[in-house]
């Protein structure tokens, strides 16, 4: 399969790219800017392009099988609001039209847990736990705004063209291993609270990416790719009490389970995290 891989000089992408080889995959690497110490192979070729121009990425997609669109501004706060949601949301739009223009039915997309508010609320609002891919939208910022808008353009996608194939992949902080979640997100308070000491590691992220495209749903869905446990070794069950009372848990909280549910990507997929964790219950 000849993947085009948006976004291939940031870390999931890189991490996509590696794992696409292994498999036998051939990889166009399109970015703003070339990866570091980048060396052109027999199955991996990079372009130089940018998601806002349209007719850039009608090129560089030129041949392909698949689309993997990792490119995005990844969070608010170091560019202006307008910046971020017009980035995201017409750098979508550009790869979903690039794609289907060249016929490729096959497609992923990076989307994020704050696509229904989360992290960057004032007050991130839970109906329930652990949280799903049925749960309600309460985005209220840019970037969370982005992401969700960036999952309906997808929704229109689906409806117009039949046999198209696209996923969501609702990353969280993505990272090396839990170690690394564990060092800021490792605290109970109100500020880390917001961000429900979730993870995702490069590899788990990379791999859902790839078998995202191999699956057998049609349309559009998305999936939770989180970690199956948290970045605290405190129960979760104790955190839900504690910063969440009264959100209705409806799920397994048990031990130090993560408060988003995977269950569809498992299902749909044939994906888990393959979390090493010990304190897991």
């Amino acid at each position: 399969m000849k993947i085009a891989l948006t976004g291939g000089s940031g870390r999931i992408g890189l991490s996509i790219a590696a794992q696409a080889l292994r498999h036998g995959h051939s990889v166009v690497s399109i970015d703003r800017t070339p990866p570091a110490d980048f060396k052109e192979q027999e199955n991996l070729r990079f372009v130089l392009a940018d998601i806002g121009e349209y007719e850039q990425l009608l090129s560089a997609f030129e041949g392909c099988d698949a689309l993997i669109h990792m490119a995005a501004i990844p969070a608010p706060g170091r560019h202006p609001d307008h910046t971020i949601h017009n980035n995201n949301v017409v750098g979508s739009y550009n790869a979903l039209r690039a794609a289907v223009e060249h016929g490729i039915m096959r497609i992923c997309q990076a989307s994020s847990v704050n696509a229904i508010g989360l992290s960057y609320s004032r007050a991130p609002r839970f109906d329930y736990f652990p949280v799903d891919e049925e749960h309600p939208n309460y985005s209220e910022e840019p970037y969370s705004l982005s992401k969700w808008i960036c999952e309906q353009q997808a929704d229109s996608f689906a409806r117009r063209y039949e046999g198209i194939r696209i996923a969501s992949l609702r990353f969280h902080w993505v990272v090396p291993d839990r170690a690394t979640a564990a060092g800021p997100f490792g605290i109970a308070d109100e500020t880390i609270a917001k961000h429900l000491w979730a993870y995702t590691r490069f590899e788990a992220a990379a791999r859902a990416s790839l078998q995202s495209l191999d699956a057998a749903f049609e349309g559009h869905e998305v999936f939770y790719i989180v970690a199956p446990d948290t970045t605290i070794d405190v129960p979760s069950l104790e955190l839900a009490t504690r910063f969440f009372p009264g959100v209705p848990v409806r799920g397994d909280l048990s031990g130090y389970r993560s408060f988003f549910s995977t269950g569809k990507a498992e299902r749909l997929l044939g994906w888990k995290h393959d979390d090493g964790h010990t304190l897991i219950g």
